[in-house]
């Protein structure tokens, strides 16, 4: 009874000690990751503003080295979470052939970038280097791949509308000059009898390793109406009488039928339509039949046409 009491007692007593090292070490590491140290860090490299006329290459540099002073705690941060510095490359000079970014540039922008609490020593080099090239510009239409089957009855009003209906591609001008036209991928719409807004996205050409699109995808998008047809009696009109004469067609009024949106054939009359008869089509020539045309016709409709035979027998009369 007494070993275990004795035993008992040493398990507290270690458990204690344990415990009194533990934090003893916590203690003591907070103290030294309060300090101020120096050491060398990698930061990664954004590259920002790139003119108009440039585009970033494959060997631009994505990491630099750095010498900083700053505390422990946010050493031990940093070798967690690698910070971002923004180059600004539109302060880069071209110097024998290339891009560069002076180190005392480089230098105030990642001063501007760190914490209060860091304190930027060294680099690992005197200027930076970017490798950029010079590129041509295209804007380049984009055509709609739309296989639409509308209900019966049912118009596409206005056209399809693609936005945007253009994208700009910057690259060599070896690898854009051939580009034409980009093309949606394939989209295909049945009994369709509502206005559609899809969004598609773009066949890009292939193997244009140095070009950059402003876009992949595009909105294909369009009105659909329900229409009908009214028919209106429109009298017939003759052109290039012979002097001294008159022409009497029979009939004198032909049909047209007159296909709309519902709403569009209520404002429609018949006021809107000419058909004429031109009596110079004989040419000199004996004859009783002259071809009909429609000459005038209403704005904003999907067809106009004749409902019967598109001509007239016709009578001179010498007045």
């Amino acid at each position: 009874m007494f070993k275990k009491l004795l035993s008992g007692l040493n398990q507290k007593k270690v458990k204690v000690f344990s415990l009194f090292l533990l934090c003893s070490f916590l203690s003591w590491f907070i103290s030294n990751l309060s300090e101020s140290y120096e050491s060398r860090t990698d930061f990664i490299l954004n590259y920002r503003n790139l003119p108009d006329t440039l585009l970033l290459g494959k060997d631009s540099e994505d990491v630099i080295q750095a010498k900083i002073r700053a505390s422990g705690f946010q050493f031990l941060y940093h070798n967690f979470f690698k910070e971002r510095i923004d180059v600004d490359v539109s302060q880069t000079t071209f110097q024998n052939g290339k891009y560069v970014l002076a180190g005392e540039e480089l230098r105030k922008q990642m001063d501007l970038q760190l914490s209060q609490n860091i304190s930027l020593m060294d680099l690992d080099r005197r200027e930076l280097v970017v490798d950029m090239y010079r590129v041509a510009s295209k804007e380049i239409p984009i055509k709609a791949n739309l296989n639409l089957q509308l209900q019966q009855n049912y118009l596409l009003e206005g056209g399809i509308l693609i936005t945007p209906d253009h994208i700009v591609v910057k690259g060599p001008s070896r690898e854009i000059d051939s580009i034409d036209e980009i093309t949606t991928s394939v989209l295909q719409m049945n009994n369709v009898s509502s206005d559609f807004s899809r969004e598609v996205s773009l066949k890009l050409p292939k193997g244009l390793e140095n070009s950059v699109f402003s876009a992949g995808k595009a909105v294909v998008s369009g009105r659909v109406a329900k229409f009908s047809e009214k028919v209106f009696e429109v009298p017939v009109k003759v052109l290039n009488i012979p002097e001294g004469y008159q022409v009497q067609t029979f009939p004198d009024r032909v049909t047209v039928v007159c296909k709309a949106t519902i709403d569009r054939l209520k404002e429609i009359s018949k006021a809107d339509f000419e058909v004429v008869a031109d009596y110079a089509q004989l040419n000199g020539s004996e004859g009783s039949t002259l071809f009909l045309k429609i000459t005038q016709r209403p704005e904003n409709v999907y067809d106009v046409r004749l409902q019967e035979n598109n001509t007239v027998n016709f009578v001179l009369k010498q007045l």
